[in-house]
């Protein structure tokens, strides 16, 4: 009988055409179907919470997969992959689901972070959007008031995406400014193929005073992606959390681990 589990990982996603499987690309999935079908002695399918463009970082990544051999229990399988996958790839833990849960499905709400640096650093060259002149960063916020009244994001999506809906619903949104860097935090049930970025771009467009926010509004009302800027680099997103309900996660009596939304140092690079 095969037990459903749900694996969380921590990736950088520089060396990868994002997480999944594709043709004559190196991908997460495939790396970590491969380790996982390995070290478990079975053939091991991964179904991801969800793609990831090419450049983008995940501290915070959750897949299911099913498996006749495999105990997170009573085994050391986290430690066996940590050993076997490359250094840009980690696991944090294994847990069992019910049969139903689903990475992908059952997710209530993800949270992604976009890095912004205002000075020209090297070692951050892979982990943020290097942007010079002047940004408002209050007005960018006034921007975010106005995302979190619509639900219709088409503007903000990838064309020709194989979504049934372009619907979401944005819990909260807002730019922080840190030393020199700004970051965007923006938390939704959803998000559409290339969403963050497409917004992130735009927003800073309005920063910088190359459009109003009543533009920004009838972009987002318009519908029409060529309205909307230029999206912001995959190398400055972050996909930082996925919040599930706990009742899909089957927990044995006197058995104290159970799996946290928000790894330790998440909000960081």
């Amino acid at each position: 009988m095969k037990t459903r589990c749900f694996i969380y990982i921590s990736f950088k996603g520089t060396s990868y055409h994002g997480w999944q499987v594709q043709p004559n690309s190196i991908t997460v999935q495939e790396i970590l179907d491969y380790a996982l079908s390995t070290i478990l002695n079975e053939n091991i399918c991964t179904v991801g919470a969800g793609r990831t463009d090419a450049g983008v970082h995940a501290p915070f990544f959750c897949a299911h997969f099913d498996s006749i051999s495999a105990d997170p229990e009573k085994t050391n399988i986290v430690f066996r992959l940590n050993t076997f996958l490359p250094k840009d790839i980690s696991v944090s833990g294994i847990y069992k689901v019910l049969p139903e849960a689903h990475a992908r499905f059952s997710a209530i709400s993800r949270t992604y972070k976009y890095y912004i640096t205002r000075v020209k650093d090297p070692f951050l060259e892979d982990l943020s959007w290097f942007v010079l002149g002047k940004i408002d960063i209050n007005l960018m916020n006034r921007a975010c008031g106005i995302l979190l009244k619509h639900k219709d994001f088409t503007s903000f999506s990838r064309l020709h995406s194989d979504t049934k809906t372009n619907l979401c619903t944005i819990y909260s949104a807002m730019w922080e400014e840190i030393d020199n860097t700004l970051v965007f935090t923006i938390k939704a049930d959803r998000f559409l193929r290339n969403m963050v970025r497409a917004i992130a771009g735009t927003m800073i467009g309005a920063g910088s005073g190359k459009i109003n926010l009543e533009e920004f509004e009838d972009i987002i009302e318009s519908g029409d992606r060529c309205r909307a800027g230029r999206s912001a680099p995959a190398r400055g997103l972050f996909l930082v959390d996925i919040e599930y309900p706990p009742e899909i996660f089957v927990r044995d009596q006197g058995h104290s681990r159970f799996p946290t939304t928000v790894p330790p140092g998440s909000t960081t690079f």
